[in-house]
C-alpha cells in the first residue's frame, strides 16, 4: 500500500522528516518497506529558468534553424539555437541551462551540454512542453506570461509538487489503516504515546445540501445481509474534463493513472478516507432505479473492461430495472461507467458482506482496490461521511448540483464489540506491568472506549471499524503496538526447552537423503502443487479410481487441480532450462501429490528425481557420456541403501510414464518406480532429449527403512582376493540371477559381486551372451589359501552349471 507522506500530513500536521515517521509506522505494526521521492514533474524543473528573447535572427547555415540571444538574469545574454517556428524576439520563455538534465516520455535522462549547430555555438535550450513534462504539447516553445522576470526559476511558477511515498506492507487483519486517514489515526496515538498531541484533522461535511431535488433514484435492497447498509445520491450538470493538478499529483503519487475529474475524485476518497465509491452514469440507469440482489446462474455481465463472465448465483450485482450494471464491490459494468459525455450520476457509497465480496473477486479473478478493502471489512460508519465528502468534492471539480436527497438504507445497526480485558492477562502476555493510566490513554487513542474499571480489569467497546480486534488477545496487541515493543524489558535470563526427537524423524532423515543427492550433483527443486488437467490425459491408464482433487475458486485453468503425479512440475523445470541451454539437469524435489479415492482426499509424500543430459560437463580429460538409465538406477539403489532398505524386489513398471522402467518393491508395497521417460510425455513439454525419472513413495519408505543404529565393524587387516568368470549365459538370465545364486552357495567369505563386461556377438551361440563376473572373496581371521579359493570357485561353477545351464566361456 502506498502512502503520501504530502497527503498524510493534511490529516495530521507533522513536521518530522520521512525517515523518523516511517520508523514510528513500523513500530506501530505499519511496516515502512521503502520511502519514495515523487515529483510531479521529472526532475523537479531544477536549472529551467525564465528567459528574456532579445534577438531572434535566421540562422547563417540552416533555413529552418533561428539564432537567438537570451537573457536569464546573468551579466552576458547567452546566445542559443532554436529550431522551434514560433520563436520570437520580446518573448520570455522557459531556458534550460547548461548541465541541466532533462527526460523524455519514457523517462530517459539526457543533459544539456554547450555545443556547435551548424557552426554556431548554442548555450542552453529554449523549451517546448513535453521537453519539461508540463504537457505533450511539440508543435513549439513555450511562451510565458510578459511580465515574469528574467532568471526567476520555472519550478516557482508551475507549482511543481515534491512528495515521499510511504510503501507499507499491510498485514491482512489491518483494514482499518488501509487509507492515509487510516495510517494518520494510527501515527496520532504514536505521537501521543511518546508525549507528542496532534490533532486529527477531518475534511468537513457540515456544509453539504441539496441544491435541487430534480434527479430522484429509488434504491431496493433484497438481502440486508449481503448489503447491510447502502447510500447514495444524485448530483447533475456536471462538467467532465481532466481533474486540477493538486488531485493529479495526489494520485500520481501513489501510482494511479488519472482519468477524469468523476472517477478521479472517487479514487480520491477511497484512498483518501479508505471508503471505495461508484459513480453510474444516472442517464444509464433503466426505471431510474437501483436494486441491489444476486442473479440466476450464467447471466451474462460485461465489465468495464470488456471481459464477458458468467454470474454464480451468489454474485452480488447492482442492477437497475433492465440490466446489472456492476459487480457489488468489485467491478462495474460496460454500459453504466461515466463517459466525457456524462452530466448526471448516481453515486454509491456502502458496505457489503466481506465473505461475499471475497468470493465473487476470486471467482472471477478480478482483484481491485474497491475489493480489496471491501473483503477485508471497512467502516460500516463511515459510509455516508465518506459520500458526502466526495460529493462535495465532485460538485467543486466538476460543478453542477446536488440533486437529491441521500439515499442511507441501514436497517440493522452496528454494534459495538464488547470485550474485557484482564490487568493479569496483560501482564503475563507482555510480560511486565504497564501503569493502567498508560493502558486507558493507549485505549482512548484507538478510540477503544473504556465503560467500567474494576480491580481485575476493564470492560471496553470497541468500534465497528476495528474488525480485527474482537477478543481480549487483540486489545492487548493493540496496547502493546502503540506502547512499544522496543519499550519492553529484556530479562537476564533466557529460558528454552530441548525437544527430544527420534534420529529418523522425517525431515531428519529428508535432509540426510537431500544431503546425499546434493553430494551427487543434484540441485533441489521447489514447483508448484496446482497444475493443469491436461497432463491426466497425457497417461495411457487415465480410468485410474484415484481421482483429481479440482479447486473450487481457482486461479486460471492451468491452475485448476491439484498435481496426482510429480513427474509433469519435474518436466516442466526441466523444458524450462533446456529451453535456456542449460541441458545437463540433475533435479530432486521433496514434495506432495494429491487424489481423491472414495470420496476421501489423500496426499501422499515423494521424492522425484530427473536426470538427463551428461553425466558430466565437458572436459579434455575424457569423453562425455550421456545420462543412461543404469546411473539413475545406481542413484535408487544408493538412496534405498543410505536408508537400510535391502532385499527389495524388481518387476517391468506399469504406470505408463516409462518407456523402459522398474519398479521396486517391499511385499505389497512399491517403494519407487523409475525409468526412461516415453517420448510422447516429452513432446507435450517440447523436450528433444531423453530424462530419466524417480518417483519414491516417501510415506512407504519412512515405514520400511532400517531405524536401527548403525553398527560399525573393523576392517580386516587380511587381503582380498579376486577371481574372474565369463560365463556363456542364455540372454533370458539376468545378473540379479548370477547375484542370488552366488550368496546362496557362499554368504560367509563372499564380500562383493560385480559386472564388468556383457558380450553378444557373431561368436556366440544364438541365444546366448556372455557376462564376465568379478567375485571379491576374504575371510576376516586369516588368509585365504589357493586350495580354499579354488574350493569355493569351484563350488560356485557347478552351482551356475547347475542351475543357470552355464559354461564357462
Amino acid at each position: 500500500m502506498k502512502i503520501s507522506y504530502n497527503w498524510l500530513k493534511q490529516f495530521i500536521h507533522i513536521d518530522w522528516d520521512s525517515q523518523n515517521t516511517g520508523e514510528l509506522l513500523t513500530d506501530l505494526g505499519l511496516e515502512v518497506e521503502g520511502i519514495t521521492p515523487f515529483e510531479s514533474v521529472k526532475g523537479g524543473l531544477k536549472g529551467i529558468v525564465v528567459g528574456h528573447v532579445l534577438t531572434c535572427e535566421k540562422h547563417p547555415n540552416a533555413d529552418k534553424l533561428k539564432l537567438t540571444t537570451v537573457d536569464i538574469g546573468g551579466e552576458i545574454p547567452l546566445q542559443i539555437v532554436c529550431g522551434a517556428p514560433n520563436v520570437a524576439k520580446g518573448q520570455k520563455v522557459p531556458v534550460a541551462t547548461i548541465g541541466t538534465k532533462l527526460y523524455t516520455a519514457e523517462g530517459e535522462e539526457w543533459i544539456i551540454k554547450k555545443g556547435k549547430i551548424r557552426g554556431e555555438e548554442s548555450h542552453g535550450m529554449i523549451c517546448a512542453e513535453d521537453e519539461l513534462g508540463l504537457g505533450e504539447s511539440h508543435e513549439g516553445i513555450m511562451v510565458l506570461e510578459e511580465s515574469l522576470e528574467a532568471g526567476t526559476p520555472c519550478a516557482a511558477l508551475f507549482e511543481v509538487e515534491n512528495d515521499e511515498v510511504f510503501e507499507i506492507g499491510l498485514t491482512p487483519n489491518r483494514s482499518d489503516a488501509m487509507s492515509h486517514f487510516g495510517v494518520a489515526r494510527d501515527l496520532k496515538a504514536g505521537l501521543l504515546q511518546r508525549e507528542i498531541t496532534k490533532e486529527l484533522i477531518t475534511p468537513p461535511t457540515s456544509h453539504f445540501h441539496v441544491d435541487s431535488r430534480s434527479l430522484r433514484i429509488d434504491v431496493d435492497i433484497e438481502d440486508n445481509q449481503l448489503a447491510p447498509r447502502y447510500c447514495g445520491v444524485t448530483l447533475s450538470n456536471l462538467i467532465v474534463q481532466p481533474s486540477p493538478d493538486w488531485l493529479k499529483n495526489r494520485l500520481r503519487a501513489i501510482g494511479i493513472m488519472p482519468k477524469n475529474n468523476l472517477v478521479d475524485a472517487t479514487n480520491y476518497v477511497l484512498h483518501d478516507l479508505g471508503q471505495p465509491l461508484h459513480a453510474f452514469d444516472a442517464a444509464k440507469i433503466k426505471g431510474a432505479k437501483i436494486i441491489v440482489k444476486t442473479l440466476p446462474k450464467g447471466t451474462k455481465f460485461t465489465t468495464l473492461d470488456g471481459l464477458e463472465l458468467e454470474l454464480h448465483e451468489e454474485d452480488l450485482m447492482i442492477c437497475d430495472a433492465e440490466k446489472p450494471m456492476c459487480i457489488a464491490g468489485v467491478f462495474g459494468g460496460l454500459n453504466s461507467g461515466v463517459t466525457e459525455y456524462t452530466t448526471s450520476i448516481f453515486l454509491e457509497s456502502a458496505y457489503f458482506n466481506p465473505v461475499s465480496i471475497r468470493k465473487s473477486a476470486k471467482r472471477h479473478g478480478l482483484n481491485t482496490d474497491a475489493s480489496f478493502r471491501f473483503e477485508r471489512g471497512i467502516d460500516i460508519e463511515n459510509v455516508e461521511y465518506a459520500l458526502k465528502r466526495a460529493a462535495l468534492l465532485i460538485r467543486e471539480i466538476a460543478g453542477g448540483d446536488i440533486t437529491s436527497d441521500i439515499v442511507d438504507l441501514y436497517p440493522n445497526k452496528k454494534e459495538n464489540s464488547e470485550v474485557f480485558l484482564a490487568f493479569e492477562k496483560i501482564n503475563k502476555l507482555i510480560g511486565q506491568e504497564i501503569p493502567t493510566d498508560t493502558i486507558k490513554s493507549i485505549l482512548a487513542s484507538l478510540d477503544i472506549k473504556v465503560k467500567n474499571v474494576t480491580e481485575s480489569g476493564m470492560g471496553l467497546s470497541v468500534p465497528p471499524y476495528r474488525v480485527d480486534v474482537q477478543r481480549q488477545v487483540d486489545v492487548i496487541e493493540e496496547i502493546l503496538r502503540v506502547y512499544g515493543y522496543n519499550n519492553v524489558a529484556f530479562s537476564e535470563k533466557l529460558n528454552a526447552s530441548v525437544a527430544s526427537a527420534s534420529a529418523f524423524e522425517d525431515y531428519k532423515v529428508q535432509h540426510a537423503i537431500g544431503n546425499l543427492l546434493a553430494a551427487k550433483g543434484c540441485y533441489e527443486i521447489l514447483t508448484n502443487s496446482l497444475t493443469t488437467p491436461e497432463y491426466n490425459t497425457l497417461l495411457e491408464d487415465n480410468s485410474s479410481t484415484k481421482k483429481e482433487v479440482t479447486l473450487v475458486n481457482p486461479l486460471s485453468g492451468d491452475l485448476s487441480i491439484l498435481r496426482k503425479n510429480s513427474i509433469f512440475s519435474a518436466l516442466e523445470v526441466a523444458a524450462y532450462n533446456i529451453n535456456r541451454k542449460r541441458q545437463n539437469l540433475k533435479l530432486f524435489e521433496f514434495g506432495k501429490t494429491y487424489y481423491t479415492l472414495s470420496d476421501n482426499r489423500i496426499e501422499e509424500k515423494y521424492l522425484s528425481i530427473l536426470l538427463s543430459g551428461a553425466k558430466q560437463e565437458p572436459s579434455w580429460t575424457g569423453i562425455t557420456q550421456t545420462t543412461g538409465f543404469f546411473q539413475m538406477k545406481s542413484i535408487v539403489e544408493t538412496v534405498l541403501s543410505k536408508l537400510g532398505i535391502k532385499d527389495s524386489a524388481s518387476q517391468p513398471d506399469t504406470s505408463g510414464l516409462f518407456a523402459e522402467g522398474l519398479s521396486l518393491t517391499k511385499g505389497p508395497m512399491t517403494l519407487v518406480s523409475f525409468g526412461v521417460v516415453k517420448k510422447a510425455i516429452l513432446k507435450r513439454f517440447d523436450i528433444k532429449q531423453e530424462i530419466l525419472f524417480a518417483s519414491f513413495n516417501w510415506d512407504v519408505i519412512l515405514k520400511v527403512m532400517n531405524k536401527k543404529e548403525v553398527v560399525f565393524s573393523e576392517i580386516s587387516k587380511y587381503p582380498e582376493v579376486k577371481r574372474d568368470f565369463a560365463l556363456l549365459l542364455d540372454q533370458s538370465v539376468t545378473f540379479k540371477q548370477v547375484y542370488d545364486i552366488a550368496y546362496k552357495n557362499e554368504r560367509k567369505l563372499l564380500k562383493n559381486i560385480s559386472l564388468f563386461d556383457v558380450y553378444k556377438g557373431e561368436k556366440l551361440p544364438e541365444g546366448k551372451k556372455s557376462y564376465a563376473v568379478s567375485f571379491t572373496i576374504q575371510d576376516q581371521n586369516k588368509t585365504l589359501t589357493d586350495k580354499q579359493i579354488e574350493k569355493i570357485m569351484s563350488k560356485l561353477q557347478r552351482s551356475y552349471e547347475t542351475e543357470l545351464n552355464a559354461e564357462l566361456r
